[in-house]
């Protein structure tokens, strides 16, 4: 586990980062109007669960950090997290479904990188981010469904 004043900026940064974004980025009537596939989940179910991964994802972050704060597997946890906070506004605000499908894949493989550099090197790092993957990933079938079905 990483040290606590580690640890404390990258919970403060994702957690902060992930509550402001979801919270000007909440769906609303143009979403509630698009035709979903039926494997989407109630609304309900993505504050929960993004909770928990946030806390995975900064946890992994903070590890990596210590460890080797200039490494690739570092520079891959950024770019997930750019990206990750990038794909709402792109799907919820500008409604631009095949961007954020896009920038979803890009994530989904930013996401797989940063499990593959820290395989080798920190194996508790990388099992954080699986289930961030398989999320991810759902939610990548999610979004390109939407895509066409809209």
């Amino acid at each position: 586990m990483p040290r606590a004043r580690t640890l404390l900026p990258f919970l403060l940064l994702v957690m902060v980062g992930g509550l402001f974004i979801g919270y000007v980025t909440r769906p609303g009537e143009w979403y509630a109007a698009l035709a979903k596939p039926a494997f989407n989940p109630p609304n309900a179910v993505f504050a929960p669960v993004w909770t928990l991964l946030y806390i995975l994802i900064a946890i992994a972050g903070a590890r990596t950090c210590q460890r080797a704060a200039s490494s690739m597997a570092m520079r891959a946890w950024w770019l997930q997290l750019v990206l990750n906070f990038l794909w709402s506004p792109i799907f919820f605000v500008a409604h631009q479904i095949p961007l954020a499908f896009v920038v979803i894949l890009a994530l989904l493989a930013t996401i797989f990188a940063f499990i593959r550099d820290c395989w080798d090197t920190d194996r508790p790092a990388a099992l954080l981010f699986v289930p961030y993957a398989a999320w991810v990933a759902f939610a990548a079938l999610l979004n390109g469904s939407i895509m066409v079905l809209n």
